[in-house]
């Protein structure tokens, strides 16, 4: 759809900053301790209350900004020439502050815990250190644990991007793919194993996947596998593994739940904190408020026509509400896809992919994207629903902004 025809023919014209009072997006900064915006309605299922103040927040623009001054370069890790090429091949110079302070300890083989915002570098911060590993030792095994379909996949394309030319294996062990084919696979020789919790305890459990000979793994975005509830998958998992094991642990949050597994899977763990604040400073937060008797749609409609609405992400409550207001976005011209969980994965991976490059102005998705993916140039975030929890909308307006980008972020208040 031409975003900029037809404009005329709708009511409601998206304008910024300024904002008429029969308009239903207005901007909030100027009244955001004002009336009428402390009464956001409870979502059905298991929200918590969320003060509309805190999805508004202005993108800090400053002149002196303090630049993060790394110890190390990639050129200067003592690791395989190989990978040492394949990084600096892609453009890698200068390691983001969980590479910087993460690497160096797990190459000395050192339990590690990262806490560490979205889109900080974490999974080059723990594949880096690995590949090295696997490449000086023979019949090394990784296990790396992940909450998410999407994430398990992205982490493997980083991999490969790693290992170009190195005779190194992967597989990738998720749900909503074929478990035929994953069986198969694990026939054959890899050196990481990359999965979500239930599908690798089924692995085990049908005596494919034997974990005995697996001395590291990495849980990555525990914080989220805890809130999915797979804290027993991965007891499980643990208790098939070596008790002298290697043990590398990422979490965005720092909770008293978090500290006990912390205490129960790690030895002497080094702590490594890159958090700066909940949400990115180069994100520009602001409500879209809804009057009664107005349209979620129309509102919505009218900023995808301007032009600056390139790349959006929409986040919906409910898998059925996302595969609705797609549908509905498509039969009003725009170039909409949809994630969600009753998606099959090669559907998801199709919807992704074209996201990712440009052939859809949309991506309409439940919270199972809101973690892990990393898609570049995302302009907008839209929470069409309000978030069950802050948490999950720190995670959700983390997909724009990224790699010192500036991005905006939108939360639509009824």
């Amino acid at each position: 759809m031409d975003r900029n025809t037809n404009r005329s023919s709708h009511s409601r014209i998206f304008k910024r900053p300024s904002f008429s009072s029969r308009s239903g997006y207005r901007s909030s900064s100027a009244r955001a301790g004002g009336r009428g915006f402390s009464s956001v309605r409870k979502s059905r299922g298991h929200s918590k209350y969320i003060d509309p103040n805190k999805f508004i927040n202005r993108a800090v623009i400053t002149e002196e900004v303090a630049h993060f001054v790394p110890e190390h370069k990639f050129a200067d890790f003592l690791i395989d020439a190989r990978l040492k090429a394949n990084i600096i091949s892609k453009g890698y110079v200068t390691p983001t502050p969980i590479q910087d302070k993460a690497i160096p300890h797990v190459l000395k083989g050192q339990d590690v815990v990262g806490i560490a915002n979205t889109g900080t570098g974490k999974t080059a911060a723990f594949l880096i250190p690995l590949i090295h590993k696997v490449l000086s030792k023979e019949k090394e095994n990784i296990l790396i644990v992940v909450p998410t379909r999407e994430l398990a996949l992205q982490i493997q394309e980083e991999l490969r991007g790693f290992i170009g030319g190195m005779r190194l294996y992967s597989v990738v062990c998720v749900g909503g793919a074929s478990i035929g084919n994953q069986m198969r696979d694990l026939r054959y020789r890899n050196e990481f194993v990359i999965g979500t919790p239930g599908r690798i305890k089924d692995l085990i459990e049908r005596k494919v996947l034997n974990l005995s000979h697996f001395k590291t793994v990495v849980l990555d975005e525990a914080d989220r596998m805890l809130d999915m509830g797979f804290i027993n998958d991965i007891k499980f998992m643990m208790a098939k593994m070596p008790k002298d094991r290697h043990t590398l642990f990422f979490s965005a949050t720092m909770s008293p739940e978090i500290s006990i597994l912390i205490k129960d899977f790690l030895k002497n763990p080094i702590m490594i904190s890159v958090k700066t604040a909940d949400t990115a400073k180069n994100v520009d937060q602001d409500i879209v408020r809804v009057s009664r008797g107005e349209n979620k749609l129309d509102i919505l409609h009218s900023m995808l026509m301007k032009p600056d609405f390139n790349r959006v992400l929409i986040f919906g409550r409910t898998k059925h509400g996302v595969e609705k207001l797609t549908k509905l976005l498509v039969a009003r011209g725009f170039r909409a896809e949809s994630i969600h969980g009753n998606k099959n994965q090669s559907g998801r991976q199709r919807s992704l992919k074209f996201f990712k490059e440009g052939k859809v102005q949309t991506l309409v998705a439940t919270d199972v994207a809101a973690r892990g993916l990393d898609i570049s140039d995302v302009s907008h975030v839209i929470n069409f629903d309000i978030p069950a929890t802050y948490e999950d909308y720190v995670h959700r307006i983390g997909r724009t902004g990224r790699a010192g980008k500036k991005g905006k972020a939108f939360t639509f208040v009824e």
